[in-house]
């Protein structure tokens, strides 16, 4: 045990990645930041509000008759036709005794048609089968799918598939024209010269100033009557699903915008109570930052009046301040790391060859981890030595500087004993 008059037992080793492991073996934990550092002011998934805004629909403001330019939509991708909700599907049989008798009550027996629509949840119901999902397939692939299922239930009829009525996808027209119609996109395409006369033709006296506005997905296209009638490939134009026709005379779109008010209204709705809910979220977040933030600063401001339990340890010796310096929060700090930060030491009166960390062991021990810095390959030991709190970081004076204090102290007491013999 060690006194005033009996030094501890100290036990010097040398820096090696042997003896760094074992000194970064030591238990500990550095002391975390506050839980406001890490917390954002974004809320959780539960406020509503968030996502993507929907697109405002662009309705252009037409005027004069020359800025009625044209503004073709764009192609429609062709391809085979998909079964949607509220289809009505035929599954046609061969009649005779065959095999299809085996589907009693299944295609309704004796008869060679049997209609079945497609539910909400894209399945159509056949008894002794069930729901078979159709929506999404095209007529080929729904044979297939019904006639896997019917295999499942040992039956094996004859049969083919049609669509008889086609209530999924469908196109309207209106304005100047002789019928307001809804007309329904079949197995071919649908072209705007079809559609208006499903509609019973344009019945606008003068062409000149007339105009076919589509409104598709949000946005408006158009096509001025005299580029319509003059250019046949404006009358193939291809529809879309859910695609609206509005011939029209109005410069200002008023007809066309009461056309299509219910939709944009919808959709007006559908934003606000968006951009509402966005408003709100964005004062919710706003007072969080300003509570996080205030807890920052409360926490620095503590910070600096000292008032934060830290840990530190001691740099002493040939440094170039002594004093007492603090570990890091949230992790560890290397011995290279304290040196560096608080300006080394000066080689010319510090010995980089004996820079030790004192650390305190079991039975009123001290390890002395010795690290010798002349050989500057030795200085990436210091930079994995890990420093734990209450560590002693000593740097030796140079032999000369010790001699030369020395010095200083004898020098004023020899002359003034020479000044006394004289």
């Amino acid at each position: 045990m060690g006194t005033e008059d009996t030094p501890l037992d100290v036990s010097v080793v040398p820096l090696t990645p042997e003896n760094i492991k074992v000194a970064n073996r030591s238990s500990y934990t550095p002391r975390a930041l506050p839980a406001a550092f890490f917390a954002t002011a974004g809320a959780g998934g539960a406020v509503h509000g968030r996502g993507a805004l929907p697109q405002a629909p662009t309705v252009p403001n037409l005027t004069p008759p020359d800025e009625m330019v044209l503004r073709v939509p764009p192609e429609v991708q062709s391809g085979p036709y998909q079964i949607g909700i509220g289809d009505v599907v035929i599954l046609a049989t061969r009649a005779g005794g065959n095999s299809v008798e085996q589907l009693t009550g299944l295609l309704a027996a004796q008869r060679q048609r049997q209609g079945y629509t497609v539910r909400d949840d894209g399945a159509i119901a056949i008894p002794e089968v069930g729901a078979v999902a159709i929506a999404g397939l095209t007529v080929e692939e729904a044979e297939d799918q019904i006639f896997q299922r019917l295999v499942q239930n040992q039956l094996n009829p004859e049969f083919s598939l049609e669509v008889a009525e086609f209530n999924s996808k469908r196109a309207s027209i209106g304005g100047a024209v002789a019928n307001s119609v809804i007309v329904p996109i079949t197995l071919s395409a649908l072209h705007l010269d079809q559609a208006i006369t499903a509609a019973g033709g344009i019945t606008l006296k003068n062409n000149e100033f007339g105009v076919i506005r589509i409104y598709r997905d949000g946005t408006l296209y158009q096509i001025p009557l005299d580029d319509y009638f003059s250019t046949p490939s404006l009358q193939k134009t291809k529809l879309a699903d859910g695609d609206s026709v509005y011939v029209d005379t109005d410069y200002d779109l008023t007809k066309a915008q009461a056309y299509y008010e219910q939709a944009i209204n919808a959709l007006d709705l559908r934003q606000r109570a968006r951009t509402a809910a966005l408003a709100e979220l964005q004062s919710e977040i706003s007072m969080r930052r300003a509570e996080l933030s205030e807890r920052r600063e409360i926490f620095n401001a503590q910070l600096a009046a000292n008032a934060v339990e830290r840990d530190h340890v001691f740099l002493v010796g040939e440094v170039a301040k002594q004093s007492l310096v603090p570990l890091p929060f949230e992790r560890t700090a290397s011995l290279s790391e304290i040196l560096f930060e608080t300006g080394g030491f000066s080689t010319t009166t510090g010995n980089p060859a004996q820079i030790y960390v004192l650390r305190p062991a079991e039975d009123e021990q001290v390890i002395a981890y010795h690290l010798n810095a002349k050989n500057v390959v030795n200085l990436t030991m210091a930079s994995r030595l890990e420093l734990r709190p209450n560590d002693i970081i000593f740097v030796k004076a140079q032999p000369i500087t010790t001699w030369g204090r020395a010095l200083q102290q004898a020098l004023p007491i020899l002359l003034n004993q020479g000044a006394d013999a004289l």
